[in-house]
């Protein structure tokens, strides 16, 4: 029989496994219990999208380590060829601006695919044998909260996933959402009311932190 590609959704439960990587044997999410975790798969070592990727993620790990946050990558290459390849990094690769580049953040060996079957990283309309460029956001809970794919000729915006990840805890933090091209510090939305006389009173509010386009779209202002 055809095997299945599935894929956890957002809200469900993140698939623990344990593996080998770069800084050691893991288990998730026993390890990270409490933290927000970003898994990434990457299509294959030495390759040059990749080679960007790895260098914005790991000049950014201090700022996601101050959000709670732990970065884990993950790709389908042995653990040899990637100590060689972030070796390569830090030692010879200059990319806009960054070098000695040293990747701290652990990095899955997933040579039988395991990990990257269980979290959907394997798509065999794109290829059967390498991981797409796959994101998931998992809260402290182990919820997948978010997931972002991108092909594996394109690199991901690592400032739209810093972004993703604090408009989720800002949410998460004042049971606010936040709108298009949301970025730290600008105005948030109010859960829209649940009744007529919620949305009147609203409406017609003289809170001088909140203001409404209509009674369903009224925002909180950020100071």
């Amino acid at each position: 029989m055809e095997e299945v590609c599935t894929m956890p959704l957002i809200g469900e439960d993140a698939p623990s496994f344990t593996a080998k990587t770069t800084m050691g044997e893991i288990h998730f999410p026993k390890d990270y219990k409490g933290e927000w975790v970003i898994l990434f798969s990457h299509p294959a070592d030495f390759t040059p999208v990749c080679t960007t990727e790895f260098m914005t993620f790991a000049s950014m790990q201090g700022e996601f380590n101050a959000l709670n946050c732990q970065l884990i990558g993950l790709s389908i290459d042995s653990i040899y060829a990637h100590i060689a390849w972030l070796r390569t990094i830090k030692e010879k690769i200059e990319y806009k601006g960054m070098k000695n580049i040293e990747v701290t953040f652990p990095v899955i060996e997933d040579l039988k695919m395991d990990i990257a079957k269980k979290f959907g990283m394997l798509q065999p309309g794109a290829s059967d044998t390498q991981a797409v460029r796959a994101v998931f956001f998992i809260d402290p809970k182990a919820k997948i909260r978010a997931i972002l794919y991108y092909p594996l000729s394109n690199g991901r915006n690592m400032d739209e996933v810093m972004r993703l990840l604090k408009a989720m805890q800002k949410s998460d933090a004042e049971g606010v959402a936040t709108p298009a091209n949301w970025q730290p510090g600008e105005d948030v939305i109010i859960p829209p009311p649940g009744s007529c006389g919620v949305a009147k009173e609203r409406v017609e509010s003289k809170d001088e932190n909140t203001y409404c386009l209509d009674w369903f779209m009224c925002f909180r202002k950020q100071s």
